[in-house]
């Protein structure tokens, strides 16, 4: 038994209280055991109770650190006493007890004497006021107060425990800049110490700042580095492995998310609950990636593991999760529609968020199996409509366009997705990536198709204007950035972070009211900061002004696509008139698109290709009579649909010979037309292994006045972008890697790595014209609800105004001279679609430069 009250040797064992649950009760009886003098005895039941709290035992624990508190004030150090009334404080308060807990935390900021313990309190009342009670500005002044205590004692390793614990705090104001600092702070300091936990942990939290502010790459090279170490130092790796998938599931790589809980489900062979979470998120995922009979067989394990172990909120989930499986992979009986009646109803007691999405499938379920039940359960669905949270309200709204339909009620299927789409603008508004805002537009993919196929009937305008109304709402809306007052990144970032722990305290039983009051808080301060910024609400941009576009489009031609039903449709608008086409089946369509590329990829490796026969097979399938309403059109615009973007326009006979240009969406054409450049400088940027070493800026570069050029060790991923920002011109020479599966990581090569979409959206003023001569550098992928992501995509989004790209492989000397032609008419005046008209006349008669030529399209204007 120790005979001296040294501080030391007490810290060293609460410390292990935190580390080694086993071995610190060990320690702590075998103490007890000696009998002790009061102080001593006052150290062992402290360290138990931390073990006892910290394992779910909250009353054994409060009764052990009561018991440490009379002992600790029996022995008259305040000091001691003030150190087991913080830790009783903040246990009262994380039971629901604040008052008793508040009490006991102020008495022990009063109580302690010594400067280190002082901080030390100070950091525990921090958490308790701001994680535990969401009183976040006092909180988080109690930790700045204590990181100064314990830099004025030179306490590194609490400072640097605190440094990490108040980067995660200041996630719940928003304040991603100040977050990173101190966590960043802190896993340099724990490097230092060399406490390699620590460390590694702290990596683990740059992933959540990185993803809460939405910089989804970020947040997976994190995760990536912490994961190295994870293994290495026998740490539980399931919290990595969920916060991995979620960000691979956010970034569109629901396939990969599968990927990474496969790996942890072989290695883990823990805690039932832990396994069940897994298999759960997994069945997320597969359904995620369409694999509807994997994730129906993983969601009923989970299911069944979660209510082995009585997690009712989770087994609840599970079984959504089952019953939308079923429904996707069509296996479909008259049992299910009861089941799913009853999840519906179980979601809704529990106040769940899903409970929107249960009904809607019961209502889906209903209208195959028992008509005269759907209009009640799509009805419960509707009754969420008036929802604080933008995204259940959309939910609501379908629900009610889908009753509406089983009424024959067209108007009122017209104003529920009217409602439903503006509802999810506001929810897109609210994140903070591109791929993030067009992967939301997929809970809009219902309510986009049944208002198309309501309009679809109607007249042409009114189809134009509801093609228009969805498609491209991503693309319109730039990106979050720091712009002032009214910016919107801290109150975004503060309702992602809110979003994560209001999803854990749902799950095990948390203060889920105190979580949602602060959630409206943050969303309420969102929608003030867009109408300041915008002046009008933050759907405005959404709405389509089909009036100004034809007046704007005048004697040239603008062709938009869409697919309703699995038939396309084309709408004609042309020398003020809009007209309306039917053409055919749309999975025939892109199939006419594959045998193009195939045709093109054979002319580009020299050998014979039927060109013409692909021209004309894109032209009865894609246009159909359209093409007659084109002939006397000097210019023509293409709106495709998402399947329709890697087309080769060129080789239509209509347009072969005709300057014409693509676009996403009307409204981007629209937008697109008044931009205006930043400045007359051009630069061009020369990637690695290139076979002609980008030859074409040899030729080209000096025909501009104070050309930048970059190549070799110059080429860098910062110095290109930081050349290009502003640029009137922008020509990118480099090998592309284009990501279908996420667009988010399609790429161009430069010297140092990989310049990705989500570089390109870093630029303060980016180049009005962009000349990407790589491969495949213009495809785009649809993501959502027929949207569009990929480097062109988001250039657009940026605001630059045209770009010029390939759709397919491209030979590298040929494009070589179609660069030189296309930057010829560039010289001369022209805009991109007639430089590169010239471009394509220039190739004829050489096979190979002719598939090339043919290849790149004008994007924008």
């Amino acid at each position: 038994m120790p005979t001296d009250r040294s501080p030391t040797s007490a810290a060293e064992l609460l410390d292990l209280a935190f580390e080694d649950h086993a071995l610190a009760t060990t320690r702590a009886r075998a103490l007890l055991a000696g009998t002790p003098d009061p102080w001593w005895e006052s150290v062992g039941r402290h360290a138990l109770g931390l073990v006892l709290r910290d394992t779910g035992a909250m009353q054994p624990a409060l009764r052990e650190l009561r018991t440490a508190l009379r002992l600790a004030v029996r022995s008259g150090d305040d000091d001691r006493a003030a150190d087991v009334r913080a830790t009783l404080g903040l246990t009262l308060v994380t039971q629901g007890r604040t008052r008793e807990g508040l009490a006991q935390l102020g008495r022990a900021v009063a109580g302690a004497d010594d400067a280190d313990l002082a901080a030390k309190v100070l950091m525990r009342r921090g958490l308790s006021l701001s994680w535990v009670l969401g009183r976040h500005d006092d909180g988080l002044a109690d930790l700045h107060d204590a990181l100064a205590g314990f830099r004025a004692t030179g306490n590194a390793a609490w400072e640097a425990s605190t440094r990490n614990v108040l980067g995660l705090l200041l996630l719940t104001v928003g304040d991603v800049v100040a977050a990173e600092e101190q966590v960043r702070a802190a896993r340099d300091m724990f490097v230092d110490l060399g406490h390699d936990v620590e460390a590694v942990l702290a990596q683990h939290n740059l992933g959540v700042v990185a993803q809460t502010r939405g910089d989804l790459p970020a947040a997976l090279a994190a995760y990536d580095r912490a994961g190295e170490r994870y293994a290495d130092l026998h740490l539980d790796t399931t919290p990595l492995a969920m916060d991995r998938s979620t960000a691979l599931l956010a970034a569109g790589l629901p396939r990969e998310a599968v990927a990474v809980v496969d790996a942890e489900l072989e290695r883990r062979h823990g805690l039932p609950v832990q396994r069940a979470e897994l298999q759960l998120r997994r069945a997320t995922a597969l359904l995620a990636a369409g694999e509807a009979a994997a994730a129906l067989d993983q969601a009923r394990v989970a299911l069944a593991a979660f209510r082995r172990t009585g997690r009712e909120w989770d087994a609840l989930h599970a079984h959504l999760v089952v019953v939308r499986a079923r429904e996707m992979a069509g296996r479909v009986d008259r049992r299910l529609l009861p089941t799913a009646r009853r999840v519906a109803e179980e979601l809704e007691s529990a106040r769940s968020e899903e409970a929107t999405v249960a009904w809607l499938v019961a209502g889906r379920l209903a209208a195959r199996l028992d008509p005269a039940a759907a209009a009640g359960l799509l009805a419960h669905a509707a009754a969420h409509r008036t929802d604080r949270t933008a995204l259940v309200r959309a939910g609501g709204w379908l629900a009610l366009g889908l009753e509406r339909e089983l009424a024959g009620d067209h108007r009122g299927v017209a104003h529920a997705c009217r409602r439903g789409l503006a509802a999810l603008d506001t929810h897109r508004a609210t994140l903070g990536s591109s791929e993030l805002r067009a992967l939301a537009t997929g809970h809009g993919e219902d309510l986009a198709r049944l208002a198309l196929a309501q309009a679809v009937d109607g007249g042409p305008r009114s189809l134009l204007w509801w093609s228009e109304r969805w498609r491209a709402t991503a693309l319109t809306q730039p990106p979050v950035r720091p712009a002032g007052p009214d910016d919107v990144t801290a109150p975004l970032a503060a309702l992602r972070d809110n979003a994560r722990r209001l999803q854990t305290a749902r799950r095990d039983g948390g203060d889920v009211a105190r979580l949602e009051a602060e959630r409206a808080r943050a969303e309420d301060d969102v929608r003030r900061r867009l109408r300041r910024a915008a002046g009008t609400s933050p759907t405005a941009s959404a709405d389509l002004d089909v009036a100004g576009l034809v007046a704007a489009v005048g004697g040239c031609a603008l062709v938009e696509h869409m697919e309703v039903g699995g038939r396309l449709h084309a709408v004609v608008v042309h020398d003020g008139r809009v007209r309306k086409v039917a053409l055919g089946d749309a999975d025939e369509a892109v199939r006419s698109v594959d045998f193009a590329l195939h045709a093109l990829r054979r002319a580009a490796a020299g050998r014979p290709a039927p060109l013409a026969e692909a021209g004309s097979r894109l032209q009865e399938t894609l246009l159909g009579a359209a093409a007659d309403l084109l002939r006397d059109a000097p210019a023509v615009v293409v709106s495709p649909t998402s399947r329709l973007h890697g087309v080769p326009w060129g080789l239509l006979p209509v347009l072969a010979d005709r300057p014409h240009s693509v676009v996403p969406s009307a409204a981007l054409w629209l937008r697109a037309r008044e931009r205006r450049p930043a400045s007359t400088r051009a630069v061009f940027v020369s990637g690695p292994l290139l076979t002609t070493g980008g030859a074409e800026i040899d030729v080209v570069a000096p025909q501009h006045h104070d050309a930048v050029v970059l190549r070799g060790r110059d080429a860098t991923v910062e110095r290109s972008l930081a050349a290009i920002d502003g640029a009137g011109l922008a020509h990118v020479a480099a090998h592309g890697r284009f990501r279908s599966d996420s667009p988010l990581f399609s790429a161009l090569d430069l010297e140092d790595g990989p310049l990705t979409v989500h570089d390109l959206e870093r630029m303060a003023r980016p180049p009005h014209r962009v000349v990407l001569s790589a491969c495949e550098s213009g495809v785009m992928a649809p993501v959502g609800a027929g949207e569009l992501l990929g480097l062109v995509a988001t250039l657009l989004q940026v605001g630059t105004a045209g770009v010029v790209a390939s759709v397919a492989v491209v030979d590298d000397r040929a494009t070589v001279e179609v660069m030189v032609d296309l930057h010829a008419g560039l010289r001369d005046g022209a805009d991109l679609a007639t430089a590169l008209l010239g471009a394509r006349r220039a190739a004829r008669g050489d096979p190979v430069r002719e598939a090339t030529a043919a290849s790149f399209l004008a994007l924008g204007v």
